[in-house]
């Protein structure tokens, strides 16, 4: 009875590191969202850079485009996702509007070393 259980309980195991290492995907920390639906802004969550905020409304909003814009933080680095049904022109606008400089500041340690 014990091998028996031992050997369910090593293939559940299995079953399940195999589900997380194919399906857990690299997310990062999501530092902002927005949707845009025919031009208009329609939700958004998140702390956003209000000059890229207005910037990317107008932008959005002269194009009449429907899409999702957002910005997270994965190891360190910053990347901005956009939709996939927005042409690479106006992707490469909008990666332009974004201030990659404002999330890349090097964080300076002030603490005094000892010794």
């Amino acid at each position: 009875m014990t091998p028996t259980i031992l050997k369910v309980l090593f293939i559940a195991i299995g079953i399940f590191l195999a589900y997380k290492l194919i399906f857990s995907g690299k997310k990062g920390l999501t530092i902002f969202e927005m949707h845009f639906k025919d031009g208009r802004l329609k939700s958004h969550k998140g702390k956003i850079p209000e000059k890229f905020q207005k910037d990317c409304r107008a932008l959005v909003k002269s194009e009449k485009l429907t899409c999702t814009v957002r910005c997270e933080k994965l190891s360190g680095a910053v990347r901005l996702h956009i939709s996939a049904n927005v042409n690479d022109a106006i992707t490469q606008r909008i990666r332009n509007l974004f201030p990659f400089e404002y999330y890349d500041k090097k964080q300076v340690d002030n603490s005094r070393q000892a010794g």
